[in-house]
């Protein structure tokens, strides 16, 4: 809840600075345009008086270019009301870096609803052992999900991080000249963004903001709550949609999915190699530098495919808890905080940084088996026309592969292509790195099978399946059935073996 003083404190750190730099934002040329923040306000006050006199939006306008501007033609009074847009589109960019810097000072980042908070309300209320209980198997999975109209490019989001630290050091002239480089900026692409590039953008989140809070988070609860944490539960996870989320995407494609999960490693990576730089810098005791040279260039040979072992999260692991047990045993724990930090980091993010999901409608998964049964011997003939039970029976006995290439349907060919890069994926970025299969518009049973089915097709052994299927029911009629659905799936033999090898963890999905 705000209280008089933070809103105070937001007015005179956010609303008053606006109101100061969107000053110098008004003098700023924006393309074709010269003084069109001036323009803008005299349109606001129009708009103001027009409303009282209630005027039509039309009346508006028209009043407005009639005294304010010679514009005649309807493409130039389109052109003004789009530039119109552009210039309101960095001011609000311009209110995100404010809000940014100002976060810690209108926020009580150690009040109510903070780690630090909840350790005194432990320690006063003496609810260790409930808090230990909790830890076992609590966890959150942050999943970002493929909505690229509410990004701001990559550009932009540069401008964003160095204005908000411009703002920090009251740098005035940095300042003035981000909002420059805003104003000449554009913030739409030339082109179409396509699903990695979705990705890519996502991936800046995760490397700038999530890599980050995530190592801090844990490092704090561990710091508070060690004796409760549980090693065998990951608190934090990271799940990821572009690249995998294929349903209504004809654009996703299985080189898509391998490509955008070969990137989360190398971003993690690199992000790893960029912390071990840095303790380099205050990691310079004996034996301790040379192991941590030696860790530096494990990861930069991985990253650049200079030779070498392949790294891996334990071979991450294991060298820094070996550098940890040095600095704590021979150098008095100096600097041993932020190798914690990144063992914690490593812990959370391993080799894939945010797990790929794979998503498809469930029709096309149907349709596929239909396809197979049509151009192979691997499913009856009059598999179409088999009940529900009887389509399931068969797929729990599939025992062969089949070619891709037989199938004529782009769409298909995906289908069981995707299947063997999920493969590819673990063995790449480990189990992480893709285990979960959401199944879009899941009406029955048979749409979860349908999937193991296609696994079993594309080349994977039952007990190897390290996919969770995640039936998502979206529909009021899908969500009524979601129960027997559900029950079908905890009786079927074959489905309840491969629950038991994951543990007996079933997620599901509710659509909205």
């Amino acid at each position: 809840m705000s209280t008089p003083e933070s809103l105070q404190q937001f007015k005179n750190l956010v609303g008053i600075k606006f109101q100061l730099y969107n000053s110098l934002f008004t003098s700023l040329p924006f393309h074709k345009i010269e003084k069109t923040g001036i323009l803008l306000s005299m349109l606001l006050m129009q708009c103001d008086e027009g409303y009282k006199k209630q005027m039509s939006p039309e009346e508006i306008l028209e009043n407005f270019f009639k005294t304010q501007t010679a514009l005649v033609s309807d493409a130039d009074k389109l052109d003004i009301l789009f530039r119109f847009v552009q210039y309101m589109e960095r001011q609000v960019v311009l209110f995100d870096a404010l809000e940014d810097a100002a976060f810690t000072h209108v926020n009580d980042v150690n009040g109510k609803g903070t780690i630090k908070a909840l350790a005194l309300e432990v320690e006063q209320q003496k609810k260790e052992e409930a808090l230990a209980e909790k830890l076992k198997d609590f966890s959150i999975q942050l999943v970002l999900t493929a909505h690229p109209t509410q990004f701001y490019r990559g550009a932009v989001l540069g401008i964003i991080n160095d204005l908000t630290k411009a703002v920090n050091a009251n740098n005035e002239n940095n300042i003035y000249s981000y909002l420059q480089q805003l104003g000449r900026t554009p913030f739409f692409q030339q082109q179409k963004p396509t699903p990695f590039d979705e990705a890519t953008i996502l991936i800046w989140y995760l490397r700038n903001i999530f890599y980050h809070a995530a190592g801090k988070i844990v490092t704090s609860m561990k710091k508070k709550f060690g004796d409760a944490m549980n090693a065998s539960n990951q608190i934090i996870k990271m799940g990821f949609w572009p690249g995998g989320d294929r349903d209504g995407n004809p654009f996703v494609k299985a080189a898509t999915t391998l490509q955008v999960a070969n990137t989360l490693k190398d971003a993690v990576l690199k992000s790893y190699h960029f912390d071990i730089i840095k303790l380099r810098r205050r990691l310079t005791f004996k034996g301790v530098d040379v192991a941590l040279l030696t860790l530096d260039k494990k990861v930069h040979s991985s990253l650049y495919n200079n030779g070498g072992e392949e790294i891996n999260a334990s071979i991450l692991l294991h060298s820094l808890h070996d550098i940890r047990n040095q600095l704590v045993h021979d150098h008095n724990s100096l600097f041993v905080e932020p190798v914690e930090e990144l063992i914690n980091k490593i812990e959370i993010f391993g080799m894939h940084f945010a797990t790929l999901d794979v998503r498809q409608e469930s029709s096309v998964h149907g349709n596929l088996l239909n396809a197979v049964a049509e151009k192979s011997e691997v499913l009856p003939k009059n598999y179409a026309e088999l009940s529900s039970s009887e389509k399931i029976e068969i797929i729990t006995k599939i025992s062969q592969t089949i070619d891709g290439n037989i199938l004529s349907d782009e769409l298909h060919k995906d289908g069981l292509e995707v299947v063997k890069v999920v493969k590819t994926i673990q063995q790449n970025n480990g189990e992480q790195g893709c285990n979960r299969y959401i199944i879009s518009q899941c009406q029955s049973a048979l749409n979860a099978m349908e999937v193991i089915g296609i696994f079993l097709l594309g080349g994977w052994k039952a007990e190897e399946l390290t996919v969770d299927i995640v039936p998502l029911f979206e529909t009021v009629d899908d969500l009524q059935l979601a129960a027997e659905t559900m029950r079908t799936l905890y009786e079927n033999s074959f489905y309840k073996q491969h629950l038991q090898r994951r543990k007996n963890k079933q997620t599901i999905m509710l659509g909205f």
